[in-house]
């Protein structure tokens, strides 16, 4: 567990008629089929999967790699018409956290998040019902019940109790990570195209191979 999660966002009417349709970024554990987290949010963004990652981290640890879709969020929108390879926000934040990301070619390569969603679909719009839940902040306090009954129900055991999470590094400050950085989607190794907030201005990737902690 926690060599490759699959993260994925999906639209529905989770609270059916008693609020707006909402976003639920679902991650799902690629070895056990395990679902690690929900978040709901309203749109799926980068912002919304930083806060979802950072829960993900604060309950895990870190993952080995994230497996996602190709949405704007993970790839550089200039990658599919200049095949510039530039970071996105999301990418230089798990780069700096030594979390590997990969995005799939198609749907099906993805297939546990996806079933994962028709599941939610489903059973978890009758679960919120049920419960009177009507509010993203009600739904998200509520996901580790739900998450825990789920598991035992449809997880598959894994077949080893090793769990490849790591701890955060003392100097790896999360709220620090999880921000936007201007002129984030340069390449990796290259400093910002000219100054911006102290921040963006400071960050420089390591010049140095990358160690797995």
């Amino acid at each position: 567990m926690g060599q490759l999660t699959q993260i994925d966002g999906s639209d529905h009417r989770r609270f059916a008629e008693r609020a707006p349709a909402c976003t639920l970024l679902v991650y799902v554990d690629d070895a056990t089929g395990r679902l690690m987290m929900l978040h709901f949010t309203a749109t799926e963004s980068t912002l919304s999967y930083f806060e979802a990652t950072r829960r993900y981290i604060e309950r895990y640890g870190k993952p080995m790699a994230l497996y996602s879709d190709k949405a704007s969020v993970f790839r550089s929108s200039q990658y599919a018409t200049t095949g510039d390879k530039g970071v996105t926000h999301f990418g230089r934040a798990m780069y700096e956290l030594n979390i590997d990301t990969f995005c799939a070619n198609s749907s099906s390569a993805k297939g546990r998040v996806e079933r994962a969603h028709l599941t939610l679909q489903d059973r978890l719009v009758k679960e919120l019902r049920l419960r009177c839940v009507s509010t993203i902040a009600e739904a998200n306090a509520y996901e580790p019940s739900f998450i825990a009954a789920y598991n035992a129900r449809f997880g598959k055991p894994p077949k080893s109790e090793f769990d490849a999470h790591r701890p955060l590094r003392t100097d790896e400050d999360l709220d620090l990570l999880f921000v936007y950085v201007p002129y984030a989607s340069h390449r990796l190794g290259l400093s910002p195209a000219r100054p911006g907030p102290s921040l963006a201005s400071s960050w420089r990737p390591s010049p140095s191979p990358r160690k797995r902690s």
